[in-house]
């Protein structure tokens, strides 16, 4: 594989599950894991060996090929699962030997049971030094590129307004991709571990603004700059009170964006609260132009977002 130490005719010689072939499957993943482009030729070329083997069942030399298609398809899968890792704490908590002083073990349980570990005691400078002496380093940054990626693309969902988030991920990844030596990745290790730390902050927000997730959505739409602390207390009072008011109204009746009625309706509530002399944004803070802005951008975050109530966006949070 490569100009690595990975080779598919070592892996076949083992018959057996041991030490030494569990060691040679992560020597191929870590292979495979080189890259961005190494991992998405290494599933494409996969695919095809999968559909090949497939379509010469019937013939009996084909057998002498199957435990080549077998190990391709051990391999192909544990690239899989990595993948479908989503728990950031839990992959940090894989490098073992920093469990001890580094990592707070404790876990919380999600909405469906399944444990959700706490990252926020992680010693990252140990970390840091945990990863330079790895020899999985392609392996480690990739699946943690993978969780940041289900992790953020659940934030935007959302919340439109952490794209600034999206646009730092993307900086990161495009200089990993660029250069790949070794100091390049342990760089890469530590700019994802300082944009974690900042995905997490920013999931706090809500708690620390007083709020919770749905409100600071609606709050950041209607928020700008150069407000004094008081202004932005009135502001978070009315995306509190608005969304309130759409969840007693106009948001319960059933499939209500596919219907040209119900969203004009939706759309004049928001319109007429926001104008409010009562409920509505500061006159002396907001323009009439500033107004119907605000208007367009939170109809069309309610649209996106509340296609029907609980959100299908903010259950997982809850």
């Amino acid at each position: 594989m490569g100009e690595s130490n990975a080779s598919l005719d070592a892996l076949l010689e083992y018959k057996i599950p041991s030490f030494a072939f569990n060691k040679a499957i992560n020597d191929a993943k870590e292979a495979i894991n080189r890259s961005d482009q190494a991992r998405q030729n290494f599933g494409l070329l996969s695919q095809e060996v999968f559909h090949l083997f497939k379509a010469c069942l019937n013939q009996p030399s084909v057998n002498h090929y199957r435990p080549a298609h077998d190990t391709i398809k051990l391999i192909y899968k544990c690239i899989q699962g990595d993948r479908e890792k989503i728990d950031i704490g839990e992959i940090l908590l894989e490098m073992r030997s920093v469990i001890d002083g580094a990592i707070d073990v404790t876990t919380e349980a999600r909405a469906d049971d399944t444990p959700l570990y706490n990252i926020s005691k992680i010693n990252f400078e140990r970390l840091k030094q945990e990863f330079a002496n790895s020899d999985r380093k392609n392996t480690t940054v990739q699946t943690l590129k993978n969780a940041i990626e289900n992790r953020l693309r659940t934030m935007l969902e959302q919340n439109l307004q952490r794209t600034n988030f999206q646009e730092h991920y993307e900086r990161i990844i495009a200089d990993y991709n660029f250069e790949k030596d070794r100091v390049a990745i342990e760089q890469t290790f530590e700019a994802l571990l300082e944009f974690i730390q900042e995905l997490d902050q920013e999931s706090q927000r809500a708690v620390s603004e007083g709020l919770d997730e749905e409100s600071l959505a609606l709050f950041d739409l209607l928020t700008k700059e150069n407000l004094s602390p008081q202004d932005i207390e009135k502001i978070k009072q009315i995306a509190t009170q608005l969304l309130k008011t759409l969840k007693q109204e106009k948001l319960k009746i059933d499939r209500w964006p596919d219907k040209e009625s119900s969203r004009a309706e939706v759309k004049t509530t928001i319109h007429n609260f926001l104008y409010s002399d009562d409920t509505g944004l500061p006159v002396d803070l907001y323009t009439e132009e500033e107004v119907e802005e605000k208007t367009e951008e939170v109809f069309r975050h309610i649209r996106r977002v509340y296609p029907s109530l609980p959100s299908p966006y903010y259950r997982s949070a809850a």
